[in-house]
């Protein structure tokens, strides 16, 4: 953005002269503003597209230009300061730049403020003090800024944003043209959202001053109420500036400094250049206890989804690779290199194949083939073997892509949970067969299934960009430029890094009825590992201080259900707390994606009425949160209105100035939506009562059989109407069965924990883990005091005891009640429930530990047994002789069973269901010696090798 301002010194009228200098001064001041607009025009001429080469000309810098780039331009000035200041909260950044400019030549000249953004940003603010005269930005509709603009314009140096070839970032310039003596305040604002990707947050600063500063300085400031779990910082200036970065952090906040001397900066002792010139990066992570967070804060919401610890499913990958004569040389080495390396990524889950194309397409394979290492060796023979040459048939390869995808699937060859997509790389527009790119995109849109997705990787700035961002949105995929460098292997497979590691299909994350309205896209085809979904929304006025969201989502082999809840007020209440969070981060969050969604949703608009209908709700919000956009413009005026500059946000030809892009530029993030196009229903109101509810809580019978405590057993005797207790006296690590079926395959076991030391002698032991394994499908859950487990043998899902979820494997369902306790149903005729006791970490004894219970109607085979499964087989019990004890409070008897007679005493134990601190009291007869005579064999017996094994035949 560059415009540029005449200022003129006014001294006092001494004689004629000085007179004339003046009233020339306040003509030129009147008289001095021109932009040339580089924005999107809403109409073209025939003539303005006839030229395909021509339409796509790029505005960008040289690579000599590049190494000339300065933050302050000017001849002789003298630089008093430059400094950035970031403020990220939840992942949300406010940035500034500002810097104090004196020419301290002995001529009027012009000085530039030059400022690279990155492309996902937008610009909300700008002001310029020129000796005391103020011009401060604010963000209108562009049609009525360029009036405005164009009341004032007159002749002077034309200007505008342009975008600077480099892969993440754009240039903010501005240019003002000032007299000797001069002072000049410069002060950008801009505020972006930080994507996840590979695991980290990155948010960059280009640091180019251009010359020495006595006063250079960074600020970010982090805040991230869950907590930081971990920050590092890098640097491209040079390895011996990474000790000059002062990092101070806490649980959830951190604050990153850059301060280097005037000595540190120069390139040699008595160097006048700097050696500050280049990107200083900072990257980070936050905690999280469980895969969804909900942040609320000034009326609107945030829900932060990032899952981990799951297992990856399948993919089924055709690539499609452009090998026409534009690909001669750098591109096709780095291609191949690249190539190479993805390959080697793949696993014998993975099914894949490879098209080549110029004016004729090849397959490597006309099938998928697994990922093994025969497969893989022989494609990458492949791959070193072409050679570019010839015209460019996008359409056709794209075709036979699909086909094989389609046959694959009608053939039941992959894995109907694994993930479908084509990654299409190509350099240039086509040139055979087909060449009408909208033809093209109606015709990939067509044979498309809707569980198939479209990665467009564009090499270079001769393809267009904005046709393959088309095809992949329509097709619930996304496009990205690689620039055609040195490094464009990396790009390459940073990016397929990306997209390697599918988790989760179809999620959806929904709000119960009259919470929340406004919410932008809920509904995501995939989630890949290391990235992060983002919903938000406006919070409306409720009775209760809690916004609850139900997400769901379909893993390998697993259906899963989650439910979050947030307090509605503590979050606000936490950042009046911190000087430097940014209090408005939820709002300008929430109209940040809106904006971001529906500039991608007008590129796909089918008619001109609904891209005006989506243009000006663009509009309307940009203008109410100030963000620079497509479709505004910033108009920056004196004080007195008088004097006006404009600034426009930029057009990328090959880009698009509107296209659906939602990410920055080389190895954005991959978030991937599906149901396009979106505009049928924009923002997607909150779902009834009937489609979200409660996690449902398996209620079991009144009377039951349970394991508490440490661990003390109770048998219900039906029949009876009688419960009998006892104890079990082993050691910390051994696995006790509680329940074995081989004939319907389900194994109940629990491993045994010790307390901290020994209190009175005695070493408490309680269930840590307790495994419920079922065969037939050869899946498991483990629960311990930390995390829920459910492996089938290949795949592992594991979560948190903080968010209530809900599970489905084939006949396994896994209910999850937050910090409560975990359901277990297998085939609806067998539960388990498993309670969860926390207690007071620093307590010198006593640790976390689990309870199990068991319901009496349980339908096990005539083959069950283990310590709780033997009784559903009741034996027949008989108590007699009921006398006074050795504990006046306790009543003694004998108990016959089993053809024992033993000696009992009338006692109690806790069953901890209904209050999980104090329990209640289940009146019992008591056994002695750990259940002896009463259960069969000895409890020895019960013990087993691991927590999925099965009882021997006692």
């Amino acid at each position: 953005m560059c415009v540029r301002i005449c200022v003129f010194e006014l001294t006092g009228l001494k004689n004629m002269r000085r007179l004339l200098l003046l009233l020339l001064g306040l003509l030129l001041l009147q008289q001095s503003f021109e932009f040339v607009i580089d924005g999107e025009r809403e109409e073209q001429t025939q003539s303005d597209i006839q030229d395909h080469r021509e339409r796509h000309k790029r505005a960008v810098l040289t690579s000599g230009e590049q190494e000339d780039f300065e933050a302050i331009r000017g001849d002789d000035i003298t630089i008093k300061s430059y400094k950035v200041e970031s403020h990220i909260t939840s992942r949300f950044a406010h940035t500034t730049v500002r810097s104090s400019v004196v020419n301290s030549g002995s001529k009027a000249q012009s000085i530039g403020f030059n400022v690279q953004i990155p492309k996902q940003a937008f610009i909300t603010s700008f002001t310029m003090t020129v000796n005391g005269v103020s011009f401060v930005g604010s963000v209108k509709e562009k049609t009525m800024a360029r009036n405005l603009y164009a009341q004032a314009r007159a002749r002077g140096k034309a200007a505008g944003i342009v975008r600077a070839n480099s892969q993440d970032m754009e240039t903010f310039k501005t240019e003002v043209y000032v007299p000797s003596g001069s002072s000049i305040d410069f002060e950008l604002h801009y505020q972006e959202m930080m994507l996840r990707k590979l695991g980290v947050y990155e948010h960059s600063l280009y640091l180019q001053p251009g010359r020495l500063v006595p006063q250079l300085q960074v600020d970010v400031y982090i805040f991230e109420p869950k907590g930081i779990s971990k920050v590092q910082t890098l640097n491209t200036f040079g390895t011996q500036f990474a000790e000059m970065v002062r990092v101070t952090s806490s649980t959830n906040k951190a604050h990153i400094v850059f301060k280097p001397s005037l000595q540190h900066q120069r390139k040699c002792d008595n160097c006048t250049g700097t050696m500050i010139d280049g990107i200083f990066t900072v990257k980070y992570d936050v905690n999280r206890d469980n895969a969804a967070e909900i942040q609320v804060s000034d009326g609107h919401f945030v829900q932060f989804f990032a899952p981990t610890q799951l297992t990856p499913l399948p993919k089924n990958i055709v690539f499609v690779i452009d090998v026409s004569g534009s690909m001669w040389g750098v591109k096709m080495k780095q291609t191949v290199e690249a190539m190479q390396a993805i390959l080697d990524d793949l696993t014998i889950d993975d099914n894949f194949s490879i098209i080549d194309f110029n004016h004729n397409v090849r397959c490597w394979s006309e099938e998928l083939v697994p990922g093994s290492s025969i497969q893989i060796t022989d494609a990458k023979k492949y791959i070193q073997s072409i050679k570019p040459n010839g015209g460019t048939n996008i359409n056709e390869a794209l075709m036979r892509a699909v086909q094989i995808l389609v046959r694959a699937s009608n053939q039941g060859l992959v894995d109907p949970r694994s993930v479908s997509m084509i990654i299409l790389v190509s350099d240039g527009d086509p040139t055979v067969g087909e060449i009408k790119l909208s033809t093209i995109q109606k015709n990939v849109k067509r044979v498309m299934r809707e569980e198939f997705s479209l990665f467009s990787l564009g090499i270079g700035f001769d393809v267009d960009y904005d046709f393959l961002e088309r095809i992949a949105m329509e097709n619930r995929g996304m496009a990205q430029r690689i620039y055609a460098n040195h490094d464009a292997a990396e790009q390459l497979r940073t990016f397929y890094s990306q997209v390697s590691s599918p988790l989760l299909r179809r999620i959806t994350v929904q709000f119960p009825e009259d919470t929340v309205s406004n919410i932008t896209q809920n509904r995501f085809d995939k989630y890949f590992s290391g990235s992060e979904l983002m919903v938000a929304g406006k919070v409306l006025p409720s009775d209760t201080n809690t916004l609850t969201s139900f997400t769901t989502a379909s893993a390998a082999k697993l259906d899963i259900t989650l439910e979050t809840e947030a307090d509605t007020l503590e979050l606000d209440k936490e950042l009046a707390k911190h000087q430097h969070s940014f209090t408005g981060f939820a709002k300008q969050m929430w109209a940040y994606i809106t904006i971001k969604q529906l500039i991608a949703e007008r590129s796909l608009a089918p008619t001109a009425a609904k891209k005006r209908k989506i243009t000006q709700r663009i509009v309307a919000l940009a203008v109410d949160h100030q963000f620079v956009t497509p479709l505004t413009a910033m108009l920056v005026e004196s004080e007195d209105g008088r004097e006006r500059l404009l600034a426009d946000s930029p057009k990328d030809p090959k880009h698009g100035c509107c296209s659906g892009r939602t990410g920055g530029g080389a190895g954005s993030p991959v978030h991937v939506v599906y149901q396009l196009p979106p505009w049928v229903q924009s923002t997607t109101p909150a779902p009834s009562h009937a489609v979200v509810g409660k996690t449902e809580e398996i209620k079991l019978p009144q009377h039951i059989s349970l394991v508490d405590n440490d661990p003390h057993f109770i048998v219900h005797l039906p029949r009876s109407d009688m419960d009998i207790c006892f104890n079990i006296d082993s050691k910390p690590g051994h696995i006790l069965n509680l329940v074995s079926d081989s004939a319907a395959g389900v194994v109940v076991n629990g491993q045994l924990i010790g307390s901290k030391q020994t209190h009175k002698g005695k070493l408490k032991t309680y269930f840590g883990i307790i495994s419920v394994y079922y065969q037939p499908d050869g899946v498991s859950v483990s629960i311990s005091t930390d995390s829920i487990i459910i492996t089938d043998g290949r795949n592992n899902h594991s979560f948190s005891w903080g968010a209530a979820a809900e599970f489905a494997q084939d006949g396994l369902n896994v209910s999850i009640v937050k910090n409560a306790h975990v359901s277990i149903t297998i085939n609806n005729n067998i539960r388990v429930m498993v309670l969860l006791h926390r207690v007071w970490k620093k307590h010198p004894i006593n640790v976390d530990f689990l309870g199990i219970y068991i319901p009496n109607d349980n339908q096990y085979s005539p083959l069950v047994h283990g310590l709780i499964g033997q009784f559903s087989r009741e034996p027949e019990v008989n108590v007699y002789d009921i006398h006074q004890g050795v504990d006046p409070l306790k009543k003694e008897a004998t108990m016959e069973v089993k053809g024992n007679k033993l000696l009992v005493t009338r006692g109690w134990q806790k069953d901890y269901r209904q209050d999980t601190k104090h329990g209640v009291n289940v009146y019992c007869w008591f056994i002695h010696n750990s259940g002896k005579g009463f259960i069969n064999g000895h409890y020895t017996d019960y013990i087993v090798p691991n927590l999925s094994s099965f009882l021997q035949t006692l």
